[in-house]
């Protein structure tokens, strides 16, 4: 009694000791979704964690299979369940089918090729891809096309080579799926399943048909040898497709009245592979394109689908002309449907034929223009490409009305895009300068803020060109800025165009009544308001300023009429449109008032420049060497080759006083005598693999005057680009930051970008400055901000 009631002792604390069922994936799913928080949801996955944990810790066979099935429901809500693991690899070795089943999942959802785990399922595939149950070499074939590694595929490829060629047909289009992988992670054992794939194309079976195409599409891709192979069966892939749409209704088939369509849209696909640049091959299949064009049912999205397929072909191959007329048809088509998605898909199809086949979709304009009216967005930028894509000679006052009405009303993100094609279209297809004009003036006063910045001397360059439309274009650039000098671009162009022909703005030069009885102070009283107004930018009232110093010689009160004579006209570059310069943000125009080399002499030349800085005319030597202003050089450059007068030559003093111009040139091979060198270089910052390193320079011909070089090297494994510097100076300096020569500063030190800076320290005040950086590396924007205090002496004394 005593031995029986111990053994009973000791089963009652074993049977207390024992883990209690765990519960049922459909009783968790119930529990999580009746969590009325994120927090509670938590708790109970974290719970059921825990008794998982337990039950793996116990080797509990018993009910592996549901707690593995448990962690697949906690991944796919995207807990951690990578504590399962090895628990899927040993369903994977059971014999059970239905632990295979749930470890066979839960390994292609947890497990990938990146974990070395993976590696031990390799012997557990191979045997059972030769396994006598057809649903178990199912799901090995499944698992390998899905997470199968590299090393996994070289090791299994012989097996699934072996089952493309197995008489049953769910174990083929399994097999032939897998190859797709395998192929995919080691190219090099394609030609291995060529010849075994070459006979699945004949397969009645849809099923391994469909996979057999998708297998030659992947091999297509991967090899482009394997074209001249493939293009044999092209007669085969015609008959298959044509008896897909000639044959009768099939249940198993059947999708929404039309016969397998995911097979048809494959086979279309792999033709156009087939077919793209033979000519051979494109002549067996226009027939059957042909023939899938006119008999698919439109109605359902279904036929929609094969039709879009059958387009991409047609236009990849070298089709008839008219089968590509038949093809865009299509697409016209498809731009009166209601489905949003099959709109945009036949306008973005349209533009790419447009090149090729441009008189087929002039057909569709009308339906074109009209999409320019859709509610959606997307649809609205492919119309508006696809609008100015069909602009001609013969269309094109027509297209602009168009593009001008959309431009007025279009929504803000689609005015620069629009504008710039505006003008290029205008440049192409001006059938004259006065049309152009308009057109460009139009836009102007419509989305002047948004325009692209070589608007303005391409307008110019237009009005300069067109001599008989001077008064005109004057005359009514002058009545836009009247009214309204919000749209800075066109303002620029008036300002520029009155300050060159603001003299046919007189009375008796106009070509009706004038509106004022003084258009000289009236003109001036524009450009007083411009110059004070707060919309205008700085470019805007350097143009003004520049103005108003020409009509000093324009209008009637001048007394200086020669000495800022007209420019002439302006050579346009075929690359950025006018050849102009740009010095501080306003354009170059002074240097075209000047009278050419050829139409006055050096020493009038020399007399001009020096009036426009003080009323006396001081005495100057012709130089020996005569050099003509580079165009788009800087404004000083047309100081070079003219000898100012010196002591010597004009027998001052040497107490004379410099020129204000003196000493703001750049040090230069010409004038490095006047450059006082040997201030040490300082390192200005070093951090992060950005360092900046500062070389001074100092003027003898004005002391006060100090060029610094900047130089950014990047010392790490990445460039860094968009790299822009900010520099500021206490108030009792003179800061001008020089445009740098480049943007993108290269990785490891092989190269550098360099930036001038002029320092003018008239007061001899120790340098001080603040610097910011902004610049991407390794694609994250980077901002810094760095203090210099430890200038050299020499830098200031």
């Amino acid at each position: 009694m005593i031995g029986d009631r111990g053994e009973i002792v000791v089963g009652l604390r074993f049977g207390l000791c024992k883990m209690p069922a765990p519960v049922r994936l459909r009783e968790l799913i119930r529990t999580i979704r009746a969590a009325r928080t994120q927090a509670e949801e938590r708790e109970v996955i974290q719970k059921e964690c825990a008794l998982i944990r337990s039950s793996f810790r116990e080797e509990d066979n018993t009910y592996r299979c549901r707690n593995v099935a448990k962690l697949i429901y906690m991944h796919m809500l995207g807990y951690p369940a990578h504590f399962g693991q090895l628990e899927c690899l040993k369903l994977i070795a059971s014999q059970r089918f239905t632990d295979k089943r749930i470890g066979y999942l839960g390994a292609m959802l947890l497990l990938d090729e990146r974990q070395d785990v993976h590696l031990l399922m390799t012997n557990c595939l191979k045997n059972d891809l030769s396994h006598s149950t057809q649903f178990v070499q199912g799901l090995s074939l499944c698992t390998l096309g899905c997470m199968g590694s590299s090393d996994m595929c070289r090791d299994l490829a012989g097996e699934v080579e072996k089952l493309l060629k197995n008489s049953n047909s769910y174990i083929r289009k399994k097999a032939a799926l897998a190859a797709v992988h395998v192929i995919r992670k080691v190219p090099e054992l394609l030609e291995m399943f060529l010849p075994a794939t070459k006979n699945l194309l004949n397969d009645k079976n849809h099923g391994v048909l469909h996979a057999a195409v998708v297998l030659v599409i992947e091999m297509c891709k991967h090899s482009p040898d394997t074209h001249a192979y493939f293009r044999k069966v092209v007669p085969q892939l015609v008959k298959s497709l044509k008896n897909l749409i000639m044959s009768g209704y099939s249940p198993e088939h059947d999708v929404s009245g039309i016969s397998d369509p995911f097979l048809q849209v494959q086979i279309l696909r792999l033709l156009r592979m087939l077919g793209k640049s033979d000519d051979e091959a494109s002549e067996q299949m226009n027939d059957i394109l042909a023939q899938v064009a006119t008999n698919t049912e439109t109605s359902k999205n279904v036929g929609n689908a094969i039709l879009y397929e059958t387009v991409l072909t047609v236009m990849d191959i070298k089709s008839e002309s008219g089968l590509r007329v038949l093809a865009v048809n299509i697409l016209g088509r498809f731009l009166l449907n209601n489905d949003k998605n099959i709109r945009y898909v036949a306008l973005t199809s349209l533009l790419k034929m447009v090149q090729t086949d441009h008189n087929a979709v002039q057909r569709h304009r009308s339906t074109i223009v009209d999409c320019l009216t859709d509610i959606d967005v997307s649809i609205r930028r492919r119309a508006m490409n696809l609008c100015f894509a069909l602009v001609n000679g013969s269309n094109v006052r027509g297209m602009m009305k168009e593009m001008q009405y959309f431009l007025d009303h279009c929504d803000t993100e689609f005015k620069a895009d629009c504008a710039s094609g505006i003008f290029l279209a205008a440049e192409k297809y001006a059938p004259n300068k006065r049309w152009h004009i308009d057109t460009i003036m139009r836009v102007l006063t419509t989305a002047g803020s948004y325009v692209r910045d070589d608007s303005v001397p391409l307008l110019i360059q237009l009005i300069s060109s067109a001599n008989s439309l001077h008064t005109f274009n004057v005359q009514r650039l002058y009545q836009a800025i009247r009214v309204d000098i919000s749209q800075q671009p066109l303002v620029q162009v008036a300002l520029w165009c009155i300050g060159e022909y603001g003299d046919l703005l007189l009375p008796g030069r106009f070509d009706v009544e004038p509106l004022v009885q003084d258009p000289e102070e009236e003109v001036l009283d524009v450009l007083e308001n411009i110059l004070q107004s707060s919309l205008s930018a700085l470019t805007t009232r350097e143009y003004a300023l520049t103005a108003i110093m020409k009509l000093s010689t324009r209008l009637q009160s001048s007394t200086k009429p020669a000495l800022l004579e007209r420019m002439p006209l302006i050579q346009k570059s075929a690359a950025n449109g006018p050849v102009n310069a740009v010095v501080n943000g306003e354009e170059k125009e002074e240097g075209g008032s000047f009278p050419a080399p050829e139409q006055l002499s050096q020493q009038a030349q020399v007399n001009n420049l020096l009036d426009l800085l003080d009323d006396s005319n001081p005495a100057a030597s012709v130089p020996q060497e005569n050099k003509v202003p580079q165009t788009g050089g800087e404004l000083l450059d047309l100081l070079d080759g003219l000898s100012l007068p010196d002591s010597q030559s004009s027998g001052r003093s040497d107490a004379q006083p410099q020129l204000v111009l003196d000493g703001i040139v750049p040090p230069s091979p010409q004038n490095a005598a006047n450059v006082k060198q040997g201030i040490p270089s300082i390192i200005a910052y070093d951090q992060n693999g950005l360092k900046i390193e500062f070389s001074f320079e100092q003027s003898k011909a004005n002391t006060n005057m100090l060029f610094i070089t900047l130089r950014a090297s990047n010392s790490t494994e990445m460039d860094m680009s968009n790299f822009v510097l900010q520099a500021a100076v206490p108030k009792s300096f003179q800061l001008q930051l020089m445009s740098p020569s480049g943007s993108i500063i290269p990785a490891r030190n092989s190269g550098a970008v360099t930036q001038l800076m002029r320092v003018l320290n008239s007061q001899k005040h120790p340098l001080r400055m603040r610097l910011k950086f902004m610049y991407n590396h390794r694609e994250a924007p980077i901002e810094v901000m760095a203090d210099v205090n430890e200038f050299p002496p020499q830098a200031w004394e």
